[in-house]
């Protein structure tokens, strides 16, 4: 039960769209869990007026911190004033925080989330060959978590060209591990990884080729409504270890957390 009052720290997650977020229950209950007497409350704002929300949240005293969800998380490293080096690398961040002078820090945890589940399945990174969809905010977290976590080779697939060279030039530059633009027929590698909206529509089409997941490989995808996404459905069917949207973010809750809490 919730027992809120004037002292109650005020969180916002904000995206566009906004109903089919599941962390603000979630949430609100790990901070009580942690002893501090929070609540996290779902924004719905524009591109065009994120800006002119957090303006609005950092001059409101009782709000310490905003989650930022699709399309928000560039524009959200934007809006902070200091950030950690993998969101400074990434220009992109999914936490925000007030500091003790009112300055705001941001950081990028949706790739370690993501690493995290994986590695709960017993899926070993090192050395494997992945095809990440999509080279937004929550894709570019994934792909250097990949990085950093091993992999041998990682190709990108994204419908914007531009961003997708962007993408690849930078992680290329880390010389973790193999990086290049791909196809989105995932035939012959290790990890299949959809970090774009694709599935939350029944009319979306898929965002790979289904038809080359064989058993053996390792299948994630960060979409949370539906709970079992089509592409999740599709690699069950055939054989393969999966990562759904929720199961990533139980983990990327505990770095959020962490964040705050700190």
């Amino acid at each position: 039960m919730l027992n809120l009052s004037g002292k109650t720290r005020l969180y916002y997650i904000v995206g566009d769209p906004i109903a089919q977020v599941k962390s603000p229950a979630g949430m609100t209950t790990g901070f009580a869990e942690r002893g501090l007497d929070a609540v996290v409350v779902p924004a719905h704002v524009s591109r065009e007026s994120l800006a002119d929300f957090f303006a609005g949240a950092k001059a409101t005293r009782n709000v310490d911190g905003i989650i930022a969800t699709v399309p928000h998380k560039f524009g959200a490293a934007e809006q902070c004033d200091e950030l950690s080096e993998r969101a400074r690398f990434l220009g992109s961040a999914n936490v925000a925080r007030r500091m003790s002078d009112g300055k705001w820090f941001g950081d990028q945890v949706d790739g370690l989330g993501f690493v995290q589940a994986l590695r709960d399945t017993g899926f070993d990174l090192r050395g494997k060959r992945a095809l990440l969809v999509g080279a937004g905010g929550a894709g570019s977290a994934i792909a250097q978590a990949l990085l950093d976590a091993g992999v041998a080779s990682l190709g990108i697939c994204d419908l914007d060209a531009r961003r997708l060279d962007h993408l690849v030039g930078r992680l290329a530059s880390l010389n973790l591990g193999a990086v290049s633009a791909a196809s989105s027929d995932p035939a012959g590698l290790d990890l299949v990884v959809n970090a774009t909206p694709m599935g939350m529509r029944a009319s979306d089409p898929s965002p790979v080729r289904v038809e080359s997941l064989t058993a053996g490989m390792a299948v994630g995808d960060v979409i949370t409504a539906p709970a079992v996404s089509p592409l999740i459905k599709a690699a069950r069917t055939a054989g393969c270890r999966t990562v759904t949207g929720l199961e990533m973010f139980a983990c990327v809750a505990r770095y959020m957390l962490d964040f705050y809490t700190d």
